[in-house]
């Protein structure tokens, strides 16, 4: 069994993390901290693991201290001084936070306002959308763990970006997420009357996704991949749906587009791609680890529109991870996450 902790157990993310590490056949909690509620279980603060784990929560050097691996689940600027006594003690850290998901520190400072404390860690680290950059992570110490919003629309481009086909300076994106997307924090914008029977876009054009998603896209290209992103709030718990336009640079049949994706995904477990004429929806992939995709050619402007579902608590964070960490220690793949879809 690997001895696994969770720095910051008691946000969105490091609870689902909890869920999903419990059943998890070869790793063992052995630490949880939190800032706020150290000392206490977190069954106090979720009560649905009453009965489930009485660890205490504890702080953040105790979770580093007894763990082979580290999830830390933080806002960004507080893990690279985590990350470094992990990497010092050998110890693998998953960063499910924006620390090291950017290449280029100058995107860092431009879009989160700091900067790289100990940019020698970032040279170490390594960024992983799982069904895209598994080979690597072999050997990683840190990695960066994709972003809910980025998973959901790399996933749904790679294989017509990969391919070729994609003018690629004139991307849209719309994406809905679920309120949890927001994190546990209180904000008058997720204030239940503000975000109950609403919809609304928000950060448009300047959401720190962004770049993120450029970089991932591009690298997929070949080429620089400029967006239009807009992001908006759906008054549902979790969640992403997100709805992408491309414009095609060849004649390329419905057809063969179906096969780009279909050859692309052939042995992914974790992305379905739908039947013609269904939609993604996120209902179905609700507390799992699945990606799914639909495919909806245009012939009459020449574009696609894409439209990919997940649950921004797993796929988009806390299972991504989970897949992430039996890549590196080389478990099954699945191993953990074999959820079935919960629609109700």
């Amino acid at each position: 069994m690997i001895n696994v902790g969770i720095i910051g157990a008691t946000g969105y993310a490091g609870a689902e993390l909890v869920r999903l590490l419990i059943g998890h056949p070869e790793a063992k909690i052995v630490a949880m901290s939190s800032v706020t509620y150290e000392g206490k279980k977190l069954s106090e603060v979720f009560p649905n693991f009453e009965g489930i784990t009485d660890e205490l929560l504890t702080d953040m050097d105790t979770v580093v201290e007894k763990s082979q691996v580290v999830f830390a689940s933080l806002p960004h600027g507080l893990s690279e001084p985590i990350a470094r006594k992990c990497y010092d003690k050998g110890a693998l850290f998953i960063d499910l936070g924006a620390d090291f998901r950017l290449h280029d520190e100058a995107d860092y400072q431009k879009w989160y306002k700091l900067d790289y404390k100990d940019p020698e860690l970032h040279e170490k680290a390594v960024y992983s959308l799982c069904e895209l950059c598994r080979d690597k992570i072999k050997e990683a110490k840190i990695i960066g763990n994709p972003g809910c919003y980025p998973t959901s629309i790399s996933l749904g481009l790679y294989p017509l970006l990969k391919a070729g086909v994609v003018r690629t300076n004139s991307v849209i994106i719309d994406s809905k997420s679920g309120v949890t997307g927001a994190g546990r924090g209180l904000t008058l914008g997720t204030h239940y009357p503000e975000c109950n029977e609403a919809i609304s876009a928000y950060k448009v054009a300047s959401h720190r996704h962004t770049p993120e998603i450029e970089q991932m896209l591009s690298e997929i290209a070949g080429e620089k991949v400029t967006i239009t992103f807009v992001p908006h709030l759906l008054p549902v718990n979790r969640g992403i749906l997100s709805t992408i336009y491309v414009d095609l640079t060849k004649d390329i049949s419905a057809e063969e587009i179906r096969k780009l994706y279909t050859d692309a995904y052939a042995n992914e477990k974790f992305v379905r791609v739908l039947p013609e004429g269904t939609f993604a929806n996120i209902r179905n992939v609700r507390c799992s680890n699945y990606c799914d995709i639909s495919i909806h050619p245009d012939p009459r402007t020449g574009r696609v529109i894409i439209t990919s579902a997940i649950d921004n608590m797993v796929k988009g964070a806390a299972g991504q991870a989970i897949q992430n960490m039996n890549i590196v220690l080389g478990f099954a793949e699945d191993c953990g996450l074999n959820m079935v879809p919960n629609i109700f």
